[in-house]
């Protein structure tokens, strides 16, 4: 509960030892973010912990009387709107009641549907400080803050300390996951979702794909990823898929978006024509005697 951030329309008690005028008061925070206390005037409260509430109240109230003994219960707390959008079930604005976590939100809004993808997006309103988040980036001209941490982490609580405390007006985003495509001469083309990873290798995406075709020329293989920024042309990486089958050469990373293309081979594709013809003739000739 210390750890919880005053919003607007939150309701709490206060007492205050030996100043009757504070004594077992209830009060307000107004759409303005301030409480009106007899003696110590407008405080401003929104964005503030219970803790931090008692020392600003120490602070005013000292000039009255000596070393004040302040304590605040919250009696009410406000509707508080976080966005929650993405890959959930059930997408939208809700309203908190009371300190609710990340996991929490998430599990507000009925859970992640199947085709989340690895990383939670969290961003804050500069009035709520930064976000207590590794990495967390702030934009210059807003103060806005944003981060990034895994999912899968997260609901396993691997990185607790990641389970944060949720502001009002912050916003929850779960991307779909990326996709990675294998065309071209495999037996089962497409796009697979890349789901908790970041990446799948060659050979996994192979797998997916149901493994070559027999007419494909695997040696002559090329992974053609797309510009940083959608920016430029697309790379393209020559790999040789039957020399990594063979582990005479390293598996390759794919990433979201990547297409690992396998083209034909036009001399296997004439000598597997002239097997099916021969097996053909070889039949009806059978069938004759």
């Amino acid at each position: 509960m210390n750890e919880y951030v005053l919003g607007d329309g939150d309701q709490f008690v206060i007492n205050v030892q030996d100043l009757e005028e504070l004594s077992a008061k209830s009060f307000r925070i107004d759409p303005s973010g301030y409480i009106d206390l007899p003696l110590a005037g407008p405080v401003e409260a929104t964005g503030l912990t219970i803790e931090q509430l008692k020392t600003k109240l120490v602070s005013k109230l000292s000039k009255y009387i000596d070393s004040p003994q302040i304590s605040i219960s919250l009696t009410e707390y406000s509707s508080r709107p976080v966005s929650i959008v993405g890959s959930v079930n059930a997408p939208g604005i809700h309203q908190l009641q009371g300190p609710k976590r990340l996991i929490d939100v998430i599990s507000l809004a009925g859970g992640t549907k199947p085709d989340a993808g690895s990383r939670v997006i969290v961003t804050r309103e500069k009035k709520w400080g930064t976000l207590p988040l590794p990495h967390a980036v702030v934009d210059p001209a807003t103060g806005i803050s944003t981060a990034s941490l895994s999912l899968e982490d997260l609901m396993a609580s691997k990185t607790p300390s990641e389970n944060i405390l949720v502001s009002p007006g912050d916003i929850v985003s779960i991307p779909k996951a990326e996709v990675v495509y294998v065309v071209g001469n495999v037996k089962k083309a497409g796009g697979f979702q890349l789901s908790s990873h970041t990446s799948i290798t060659l050979l996994q995406a192979l797998s997916l794909a149901e493994g070559l075709d027999r007419d494909s020329a695997s040696s002559n293989s090329k992974i053609i990823r797309p510009a940083p920024g959608g920016d430029g042309n697309p790379r393209e990486i020559p790999v040789n898929i039957k020399a990594i089958l063979a582990g005479k050469a390293p598996d390759e990373p794919l990433f979201g978006n990547d297409i690992l293309f396998v083209p034909n081979s036009g001399l296997k594709s004439a000598s597997h024509r002239a097997m099916d013809i021969m097996q053909v003739a070889l039949g009806a000739a059978i069938y004759r005697f």
